[in-house]
């Protein structure tokens, strides 16, 4: 029987104060979390705030059983939404724990983490797809054509308020500007950009 960090005294407890990171995307921990008590927020955070929340955990429950059980880095960030009780099972202990499941067992286990992450990682991309189409669509809203034809836009706020305009971070704003420029959709420099290929900008918008 797979061991449950609560029923074993020799896991010890931590405590964790509200708005505290538990886990960071990408992160490869040598721990799994398990949660005793507590809500705990899955998302991606950004600038230190967690700007889009993709689900809650409510201990008891295990947080990122899912990633160790394929050795695969944390997918979503994970910040206690109020006080909570942890308790953490070294990464090897809990890898041995599984090796004593039966075969059947281990690979239910494994398909239904598949599962989850699978699913976790989409909606992660979506958000960053949905950040591309947001800025497309406020380049087009904002473009005017020149004397030759072609669009330009004029940046007349800081890229700053334009974030906040299309409730992003400042820095996905700058990643997602340079995705364009390097695809050829955006070209110029400084507050002042040309859109040479508006039929694909508008595409990417899902005009």
């Amino acid at each position: 029987m797979f061991p449950l960090p609560s029923s074993d005294h020799s896991t010890q407890t931590e405590m964790a104060a509200a708005g505290e990171v538990l886990r960071e995307r990408n992160q490869h921990p040598i721990s799994v979390l398990y949660l005793d008590s507590g809500r705990v927020l899955l998302g991606v955070r950004e600038e230190g705030v967690m700007r889009h929340q993709l689900g809650v955990v409510e201990g008891p429950s295990w947080l990122d059983a899912a990633t160790a059980v394929l050795d695969q880095p944390c997918t979503v960030d994970m910040v206690a939404d109020t006080h909570v009780q942890l308790r953490r099972m070294p990464l090897e202990d809990f890898r041995r724990s599984l090796e004593q499941l039966p075969q059947q067992a281990q690979i239910l286990l494994r398909d239904m983490a598949t599962g989850y992450c699978r699913q976790t990682e989409l909606a992660v991309s979506r958000l960053a797809q949905d950040a591309e189409a947001r800025c497309a669509q406020w380049l087009l809203r904002h473009a005017h054509p020149t004397e030759d034809g072609s669009l330009r836009v004029t940046l007349h706020q800081r890229k700053r308020l334009i974030a906040a305009q299309l409730g992003i971070a400042p820095e996905t704003l700058s990643r997602v500007l340079r995705h364009l420029r390097e695809h050829g959709l955006i070209a110029g420099t400084g507050n002042l950009l040309s859109l040479p290929q508006p039929h694909a900008l508008r595409a990417v918008a899902g005009a």
